[in-house]
This record gives C-alpha cells, structure tokens and sequence, in this order.
C-alpha cells in the first residue's frame, strides 16, 4: 500500500432519492446512498487525502441537478477536490452553451463527461454536433473524461484529433476485454491514443473489465502495466472508480494491486500515479 494519503481521481456519489439512476436496475447493489464517508469506510485502511467526484450516467436532464448537488457537498467537505459533471454535448454548440454557462457557476467543476460506451451509434462522438459542443472546453480549461469500451478506440482517437485545444483523459484505460482474454488491438490503440499530447489515463476500473468473480491480480496486470508503460507517470493518474469498483473487489484490493504492479517504480513516480498527477490535470489545488 502506498505510505501516503493518495488522492482518487474517479469516485461515484449518488443519492437515489434525489436523484435516478436507471442503468442501476441491472446492478442493484449500487442503487443506494453514497457520500464521502461512506468512500472513507470502504477505503480503509487505505487514506484517501482528497478526490475528483465523476458523474454516475445519471437520468437525464437531472445532469444539472446532480452537479449542483455535488457542489453544494464540495463547499462544505474539502475532500471533494473537484468535478467532473455530465453534459450531452451532442445536442450542439447552440444548445449546450447556456448548459455549460450554469455548470460553470458550479466552482467545483473541472470538467465534463458524456458517456460514448452506452451509445448504440459507432460515430457519436464523432458527429459536427458533438464536436463543435465539445471545444467548447478548451476556452474554460475544462477537461473531458472518455468513457469507452476498447473496439471504440478508433472512434475516440479521431475526435481527440479534432480538438487539439481540449485535454482529456481516458477512464478505465478504455475498457479491454479482459474477461475474454484479448489484448490486441487495444495495446496499439492505446498507443496511438497516448501519442496525442493531450490525453492522460486513469488507471481504474479494470477489475471490473474481467470475470467479476474469478479474475486474478496477474490476469490484470498486464492491461496495467502497458497502460502505464504507454502514458507514462506524469500522464498516468490512478482511480478507485468506487462505488462500481464493488462489483468487482474492494476499494484497499485494488489500490494493492495498482501497487504491486508499480512495484520497481521510484517513489516520485508513485507519487505522481496516487497524486501530483491527478492534482495537476484537474487543477485541484485551485479553490473548490
């Protein structure tokens, strides 16, 4: 385990009676109330110094309600670093200004999701729409998290291309197959993603990409170490992606194995994976 308090790039809060989150009707368990200590209880004995709260595909247009909620709880609790809030950029330019206008009054926001996995269109995130709404970003310093499954790469890369004003990074190291055993292509998009500038990577849910039951540590390690051999640690940030990560393992079980897996690592390069790196990307010593 890491000798420091880290700092989580990707945690999930929900409230179910504020808020609805209809994807939950195939994960129950994750349908409940979740909050910061609820996140210290399940970390232990692992500290968690400060984190970046990540939308949770919440029912839409309840993404505005959400962000506000979330930031009236960052005002109040420092742990709660930043956030990154829903928005569906593929609405256009027009529409999603004013959106975006009343995000930003949220001082909590550091950037912005819109789920690409979920959506049955292979070129989603590549629509003008969705583009032209997405360099919206780059005027505000807000970044964008890329939410998708491994054959989606391609896709991703090319709207990346687009938008070279925009930073970015890729959660859950873009969900390979794990569970199937695969690794290519995703080991060469991978680098051909991370040889664009301007994208990080998170190293999160990947328990989750295999047999939630009987994955082992050294069926993950490979997807991990490659993701982290190809960013590098100053563009390699690590996430706990809890409260999903429950599907899969515990929240001390993972930080250990992203641990083992950069054990031959100095110890300024795990400080930059469990903290410089993520505190630099979303500018979390900014005032929340």
């Amino acid at each position: 385990m890491p000798d420091f308090a880290i700092i989580d790039s990707h945690v999930h809060l929900a409230d179910p009676k504020r808020l609805g989150y209809a994807w939950t009707k195939n994960a129950p368990s994750l349908n409940r109330q979740v909050l910061p200590d609820d996140l210290m209880k399940a970390a232990a004995p692992v500290r968690i110094d400060r984190f970046v709260f990540v939308e949770v595909d919440v029912d839409m247009p309840q993404h505005l309600d959400e962000a506000a909620w979330i930031d009236s709880i960052a005002q109040k609790d420092r742990r709660v670093a930043g956030m990154v809030a829903a928005l569906p950029l593929e609405k256009g330019k027009a529409a999603i200004e004013p959106e975006l206008d009343r995000l930003r009054q949220n001082k909590s926001l550091r950037g912005v999701r819109r789920l690409i996995q979920n959506q049955s269109d292979p070129d989603f995130c590549i629509k003008p729409d969705f583009i032209a709404a997405l360099k919206l970003l780059g005027a505000h310093d807000l970044v964008f998290d890329i939410c998708i499954f491994h054959h989606q790469l391609p896709n991703a890369i090319r709207m990346v291309q687009q938008c070279p004003d925009v930073r970015f990074v890729l959660d859950h190291i873009g969900k390979p197959a794990i569970k199937a055993g695969i690794a290519d292509p995703w080991r060469q998009h991978l680098k051909e993603l991370a040889a664009l500038p301007n994208v990080h990577c998170k190293i999160s849910g990947v328990a989750t990409e295999a047999d939630h039951r009987n994955w082992t540590k050294e069926q993950l390690k490979p997807y991990i170490a490659h993701a982290i051999d190809t960013f590098g640690f100053d563009r390699a940030m690590y996430g706990g992606d809890w409260h999903v990560l429950e599907l899969a393992g515990t929240y001390p079980e993972w930080v250990g194995i992203v641990d083992w897996v950069v054990e031959g690592a100095s110890k300024d390069e795990k400080r930059k994976l469990f903290r410089d790196t993520a505190t630099d990307f979303y500018r979390l010593d900014q005032p929340a």
